[in-house]
Protein backbone atom coordinates (compact mmCIF):
# COMPACT_ATOMS: atom_id res chain seq x y z
CA UNK A 1 0.00 0.00 0.00
CA UNK A 2 1.80 3.40 -0.89
CA UNK A 3 2.35 5.57 2.03
CA UNK A 4 1.61 9.32 2.18
CA UNK A 5 4.27 11.72 1.03
CA UNK A 6 5.29 13.71 4.16
CA UNK A 7 5.01 17.58 4.75
CA UNK A 8 8.22 19.40 4.43
CA UNK A 9 9.53 20.64 7.41
CA UNK A 10 9.75 23.78 7.62
CA UNK A 11 12.42 25.81 5.99
CA UNK A 12 13.68 27.12 9.80
CA UNK A 13 13.87 23.74 11.00
CA UNK A 14 15.95 22.47 7.93
CA UNK A 15 18.37 25.22 8.79
CA UNK A 16 18.41 24.46 12.12
CA UNK A 17 19.00 20.87 11.63
CA UNK A 18 21.80 21.71 9.54
CA UNK A 19 23.52 23.61 12.31
CA UNK A 20 22.67 21.43 14.51
CA UNK A 21 24.90 18.46 13.09
CA UNK A 22 27.08 20.88 12.06
CA UNK A 23 27.73 21.80 16.05
CA UNK A 24 27.37 18.27 16.86
CA UNK A 25 30.22 16.78 14.55
CA UNK A 26 32.78 19.49 15.63
CA UNK A 27 32.47 21.71 12.72
CA UNK A 28 31.52 24.29 15.26
CA UNK A 29 33.33 23.29 18.45
CA UNK A 30 32.29 24.62 22.50
CA UNK A 31 32.96 28.51 22.01
CA UNK A 32 33.08 28.77 18.56
CA UNK A 33 30.80 31.73 16.84
CA UNK A 34 28.09 30.32 14.86
CA UNK A 35 26.59 32.32 11.73
CA UNK A 36 24.38 35.26 12.71
CA UNK A 37 20.82 36.44 11.18
CA UNK A 38 22.30 37.92 7.90
CA UNK A 39 25.19 35.44 7.42
CA UNK A 40 21.96 33.01 7.35
CA UNK A 41 19.63 35.11 5.63
CA UNK A 42 22.46 35.07 2.73
CA UNK A 43 23.56 31.83 2.66
CA UNK A 44 19.94 30.23 2.80
CA UNK A 45 18.14 32.79 1.00
CA UNK A 46 15.67 33.43 3.62
CA UNK A 47 13.73 36.17 5.09
CA UNK A 48 15.28 37.85 8.29
CA UNK A 49 12.48 36.02 10.80
CA UNK A 50 12.95 32.84 9.25
CA UNK A 51 16.90 32.75 9.83
CA UNK A 52 15.77 34.26 13.36
CA UNK A 53 13.40 31.28 14.00
CA UNK A 54 16.38 28.98 13.20
CA UNK A 55 18.74 30.60 15.76
CA UNK A 56 15.70 30.31 18.45
CA UNK A 57 15.74 26.47 18.23
CA UNK A 58 19.22 25.92 18.15
CA UNK A 59 18.65 28.46 21.48
CA UNK A 60 15.77 26.54 23.17
CA UNK A 61 17.72 23.14 22.78
CA UNK A 62 20.72 24.30 25.36
CA UNK A 63 23.15 24.45 22.43
CA UNK A 64 24.02 28.33 21.69
CA UNK A 65 23.92 30.97 23.67
CA UNK A 66 23.69 34.72 22.61
CA UNK A 67 26.71 37.24 23.66
CA UNK A 68 25.10 40.87 23.48
CA UNK A 69 26.77 42.67 21.18
CA UNK A 70 29.03 39.73 19.98
CA UNK A 71 27.13 37.46 18.56
CA UNK A 72 25.66 33.70 19.31
CA UNK A 73 28.25 30.86 20.22
CA UNK A 74 27.99 27.51 20.67
CA UNK A 75 27.72 26.56 24.63
CA UNK A 76 31.12 25.51 26.44
CA UNK A 77 29.67 24.54 29.49
CA UNK A 78 31.30 21.33 30.39
CA UNK A 79 28.14 18.90 31.82
CA UNK A 80 28.38 17.91 35.48
CA UNK A 81 28.31 14.22 35.55
CA UNK A 82 26.28 13.78 39.00
CA UNK A 83 26.92 10.36 40.55
CA UNK A 84 24.36 10.04 43.47
CA UNK A 85 25.85 6.96 44.66
CA UNK A 86 29.23 8.13 44.79
CA UNK A 87 29.06 11.48 46.05
CA UNK A 88 26.83 10.34 48.97
CA UNK A 89 28.74 7.47 50.28
CA UNK A 90 30.88 7.91 53.90
CA UNK A 91 33.80 7.52 52.35
CA UNK A 92 33.11 11.13 50.67
CA UNK A 93 32.20 13.19 53.31
CA UNK A 94 33.38 10.60 55.91
CA UNK A 95 37.07 12.07 54.68
CA UNK A 96 36.23 15.13 54.83
CA UNK A 97 35.67 15.68 51.41
CA UNK A 98 32.95 17.92 50.30
CA UNK A 99 30.45 15.79 47.72
CA UNK A 100 30.70 17.94 45.48
CA UNK A 101 34.29 16.67 44.90
CA UNK A 102 33.03 13.51 43.12
CA UNK A 103 31.24 15.60 40.41
CA UNK A 104 33.60 18.35 39.53
CA UNK A 105 37.12 17.20 40.38
CA UNK A 106 39.21 19.98 40.64
CA UNK A 107 36.85 22.69 39.00
CA UNK A 108 36.14 25.77 40.67
CA UNK A 109 33.21 25.85 42.65
CA UNK A 110 31.70 28.85 44.63
CA UNK A 111 28.78 29.24 46.98
CA UNK A 112 26.68 32.54 46.10
CA UNK A 113 23.58 34.13 48.01
CA UNK A 114 24.12 31.88 50.98
CA UNK A 115 21.47 32.44 53.34
CA UNK A 116 21.61 30.24 56.82
CA UNK A 117 19.05 30.82 59.80
CA UNK A 118 16.22 28.96 61.53
CA UNK A 119 12.48 29.18 60.26
CA UNK A 120 9.22 27.78 60.85
CA UNK A 121 8.74 24.55 59.30
CA UNK A 122 7.01 24.36 56.15
CA UNK A 123 4.49 21.73 56.37
CA UNK A 124 5.37 19.15 54.02
CA UNK A 125 8.98 20.01 55.50
CA UNK A 126 7.37 19.23 58.98
CA UNK A 127 5.92 15.84 57.74
CA UNK A 128 9.03 14.65 55.76
CA UNK A 129 11.25 15.61 59.19
CA UNK A 130 8.57 13.85 61.49
CA UNK A 131 8.38 16.73 63.33
CA UNK A 132 4.80 18.64 64.55
CA UNK A 133 3.43 21.95 62.74
CA UNK A 134 4.49 24.91 63.46
CA UNK A 135 8.47 23.17 65.02
CA UNK A 136 11.85 25.29 64.18
CA UNK A 137 14.16 23.81 61.98
CA UNK A 138 17.17 25.45 60.22
CA UNK A 139 17.27 26.68 57.42
CA UNK A 140 20.48 26.28 54.81
CA UNK A 141 19.61 28.24 51.23
CA UNK A 142 22.56 28.81 48.87
CA UNK A 143 23.16 28.15 44.94
CA UNK A 144 26.27 26.67 43.71
CA UNK A 145 28.80 28.11 40.94
CA UNK A 146 30.65 26.24 39.20
CA UNK A 147 33.27 27.63 35.85
CA UNK A 148 31.79 30.65 36.85
CA UNK A 149 28.22 29.25 35.90
CA UNK A 150 25.12 28.83 38.94
CA UNK A 151 23.81 25.35 38.26
CA UNK A 152 22.31 24.30 41.10
CA UNK A 153 19.77 26.69 44.06
CA UNK A 154 20.03 24.17 47.39
CA UNK A 155 18.18 24.43 50.33
CA UNK A 156 18.91 22.51 52.91
CA UNK A 157 16.41 22.20 56.17
CA UNK A 158 17.36 20.34 59.58
CA UNK A 159 15.72 20.10 62.84
CA UNK A 160 16.68 23.60 64.82
CA UNK A 161 17.39 21.23 67.93
CA UNK A 162 19.00 18.85 66.31
CA UNK A 163 21.72 20.80 65.23
CA UNK A 164 21.76 24.12 67.74
CA UNK A 165 25.34 25.44 68.81
CA UNK A 166 26.80 23.36 66.17
CA UNK A 167 29.12 24.17 62.92
CA UNK A 168 26.38 23.00 60.88
CA UNK A 169 24.47 26.66 61.86
CA UNK A 170 27.64 28.30 60.59
CA UNK A 171 27.88 29.72 57.26
CA UNK A 172 30.93 27.15 56.57
CA UNK A 173 29.77 24.07 58.11
CA UNK A 174 33.91 22.79 57.58
CA UNK A 175 35.52 19.76 55.74
CA UNK A 176 32.90 17.07 55.10
CA UNK A 177 30.15 18.97 55.09
CA UNK A 178 26.85 18.51 57.12
CA UNK A 179 27.18 14.94 57.17
CA UNK A 180 30.34 14.92 59.06
CA UNK A 181 28.90 17.59 61.28
CA UNK A 182 25.50 15.35 61.96
CA UNK A 183 27.89 12.19 62.33
CA UNK A 184 29.91 13.90 65.43
CA UNK A 185 26.28 14.87 66.77
CA UNK A 186 25.86 11.03 67.06
CA UNK A 187 23.25 11.37 63.84
CA UNK A 188 25.66 9.74 60.96
CA UNK A 189 23.28 9.52 57.87
CA UNK A 190 23.39 6.15 57.08
CA UNK A 191 21.09 6.19 54.23
CA UNK A 192 19.91 8.35 51.55
CA UNK A 193 16.70 8.68 49.50
CA UNK A 194 16.44 10.89 46.27
CA UNK A 195 13.27 11.78 44.63
CA UNK A 196 13.82 13.43 40.97
CA UNK A 197 11.31 15.58 38.86
CA UNK A 198 11.14 17.57 36.03
CA UNK A 199 9.95 20.84 35.24
CA UNK A 200 9.42 23.90 33.46
CA UNK A 201 11.35 26.38 35.82
CA UNK A 202 9.74 29.35 37.84
CA UNK A 203 10.35 32.90 36.76
CA UNK A 204 12.72 33.23 39.84
CA UNK A 205 14.17 30.10 39.22
CA UNK A 206 15.23 31.31 35.44
CA UNK A 207 17.13 34.79 36.85
CA UNK A 208 19.16 32.54 39.88
CA UNK A 209 19.82 29.90 37.47
CA UNK A 210 20.31 31.95 35.02
CA UNK A 211 18.36 29.57 32.18
CA UNK A 212 18.06 30.35 28.72
CA UNK A 213 14.90 29.94 27.27
CA UNK A 214 12.80 26.93 27.78
CA UNK A 215 15.33 25.10 29.21
CA UNK A 216 13.84 22.70 32.20
CA UNK A 217 15.17 22.54 35.59
CA UNK A 218 15.63 19.44 37.26
CA UNK A 219 14.06 18.78 40.83
CA UNK A 220 15.84 16.44 43.58
CA UNK A 221 14.36 15.87 46.73
CA UNK A 222 16.85 14.36 49.22
CA UNK A 223 16.17 13.16 52.61
CA UNK A 224 19.03 11.44 55.40
CA UNK A 225 18.15 9.56 57.42
CA UNK A 226 19.92 7.94 60.52
CA UNK A 227 20.64 4.29 61.97
CA UNK A 228 17.89 4.55 64.26
CA UNK A 229 15.60 5.90 61.47
CA UNK A 230 15.12 9.67 62.11
CA UNK A 231 15.29 11.74 59.25
CA UNK A 232 18.09 14.08 60.26
CA UNK A 233 17.52 16.28 56.57
CA UNK A 234 15.79 17.18 54.13
CA UNK A 235 17.35 19.10 50.65
CA UNK A 236 15.82 20.34 47.81
CA UNK A 237 17.84 20.96 45.12
CA UNK A 238 16.34 23.17 41.68
CA UNK A 239 19.29 22.16 38.66
CA UNK A 240 19.67 23.59 35.36
CA UNK A 241 19.37 20.75 32.95
CA UNK A 242 21.30 21.82 30.42
CA UNK A 243 24.12 21.63 32.73
CA UNK A 244 23.80 18.77 34.40
CA UNK A 245 24.16 14.44 33.25
CA UNK A 246 22.48 12.32 35.95
CA UNK A 247 24.48 8.73 36.16
CA UNK A 248 23.85 5.79 38.32
CA UNK A 249 25.96 2.78 39.24
CA UNK A 250 24.87 0.01 40.71
CA UNK A 251 24.82 -3.76 40.93
CA UNK A 252 22.70 -5.84 39.38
Amino acid sequence: MPTEPQPARPRYQQIADELRHAIEAGEYPPGAKIPGENALMTEYEVARNTARQALAVLRDLGLTEARKGSGIYVRAFCPIRRNAVSRLSQEQWGSGKSIWAADIDNRPLETADLEVGEVEAPEHIAVALGLPAGARVLRRSRTFVVDGEPVNRAISYLPAELVAGSRITEADTGPGGTYQRLAELGHKPARFREEIRVRMPMPDEVEVLHLPPATPVILVARTAVDAAGRVVEVNEMTMDSSRYVLEYDFNS
